[in-house]
């Protein structure tokens, strides 16, 4: 059975690579394999990696095995690279109240260094370790930058961290904490990238979350655990917000991986959700598009989601094409609102975390029960109280 991911890849031409391709990257523009050395964000023709097949989805876990490389039978190619760990995953999932009704909070502010990415960062520092990488650099708003300073010095790598200079302080205390290098750079967060990837082309490796397809593997864990903790179910509605996009699209292959392995009947309703101050998927979404434009920007507190060219928005887009999903946005005063009304229940998050609280209004009551908000950072990274 072909899964629904594949057909982007035919709809390239790419049919004749599907039976090849399986578990392995490609590109999904001109489809060459990820290479077997080296570590390349991208492919040679500029193109982004991507899987056309995730890999298949194990029942069997390895209990021996730290954080979430318990899950490692579902990794891959992965499965037995280096196995870096903090400890991260196995977060709580709790109930708490929304104009009476129930709502699930994925509290992944509780992974070692305070965010998702933590998810992430441990899959790709086994594999940096699996290709024998010492040195490498990444960019990041904060929270990025902060797990993977800390899983690069579990692994032994020296890490350089591009940040935007106005990031978060304590983001960037923690970074440094860790032993990174940081580079501050001045103006939007796009800066930032820009400048990553001219160190890059000096030929260091560029560990990006956002464009290396290997962190997404982590990702899905998510979904694996939401099943375990909700009885063997998928939520009927997951809400996450979206940034560049690796956490709702690797939720929603971690998921599809589970429906194609028969272990649940059905994937969630999406709903992501961005700040209106930089909603360049919402925008597209809205008008029916799947080419992302060059946003309109104005300051938002959600730093985590100030990303102007998100590089998995397009394949969210592509995936909520003909399914209830959907992408929202929220402006300043609500999301500040959010924040503070979470905060009065007992979570503090930053306000990126918030953006999934502040849209509960437009679901409670009209998309599936059970409802599952994923909480990605922790607000003791912000100054926002």
């Amino acid at each position: 059975m072909r899964l629904p991911w594949a057909e982007s890849f035919v709809s390239l031409g790419l049919d004749c690579l599907y039976n090849q391709c399986m578990s392995l990257p490609v590109c999904v523009n001109c489809g060459r394999s990820y290479p077997a050395t080296g570590t390349p964000y991208r492919c040679e023709c500029g193109g982004v990696y991507d899987f056309v097949d995730f890999p298949a989805c194990s029942r069997s876990l390895d209990l021996s095995a730290p954080g979430l490389w318990r899950y490692r039978a579902s990794f891959g190619a992965l499965a037995d690279a280096p196995q870096v760990s903090l400890g991260e995953g196995n977060t709580p999932l709790l109930e708490t109240q929304f104009a009476h009704h129930s709502v699930w909070l994925k509290q992944e502010s509780l992974n070692p260094t305070g965010s998702y990415k933590d998810r992430g960062s441990a899959l790709l520092a086994g594999f940096l370790r699996s290709r024998g990488i010492t040195q490498a650099v990444e960019d990041s708003s904060g929270n990025a930058g902060a797990s993977f300073a800390a899983y690069a010095a579990r692994a032994g790598i020296h890490a350089e961290i591009y940040v935007p200079a106005a990031a978060s302080g304590p983001k960037l205390q923690q970074i440094q904490a860790y032993g990174a290098e940081v580079h501050a750079i001045p103006g939007p967060r796009q800066n930032a990238a820009d400048a990553v990837q001219q160190r890059a082309e000096s030929g260091i490796a560029y560990a990006s979350h956002a464009y290396l397809p290997f962190g997404l593997l982590g990702i899905a864990t998510i979904a694996h655990e939401l099943v375990e903790q909700l009885g063997g179910k998928a939520p009927g509605t997951l809400v996450v917000p979206v940034g560049h996009g690796g956490l709702l699209y690797g939720l929603m292959r971690g998921f599809a991986a589970l429906v194609e392995a028969a272990s649940i009947d059905k994937e969630p309703v999406y709903v992501g959700v961005q700040s209106i101050g930089c909603a360049p998927v919402f925008s597209a979404f809205e008008n029916g598009e799947y080419t992302l434009r060059e946003p309109l920007q104005s300051d938002t507190i959600a730093e985590g989601v100030r990303v102007s060219h998100p590089v998995r928005g397009g394949a969210i887009l592509h995936r909520l094409h003909g399914t209830a999903g959907r992408i929202l946005a929220v402006d300043e005063p609500e999301l500040v609102a959010a924040n503070h009304s979470i905060a009065a229940q007992g979570f503090y998050v930053e306000p990126t975390s918030a953006l999934a609280w502040a849209v509960l209004p437009e679901i409670i009551g009209k998309d599936p029960d059970p409802v599952v908000l994923v909480l990605t950072g922790t607000g003791l990274k912000t100054n926002l109280f």
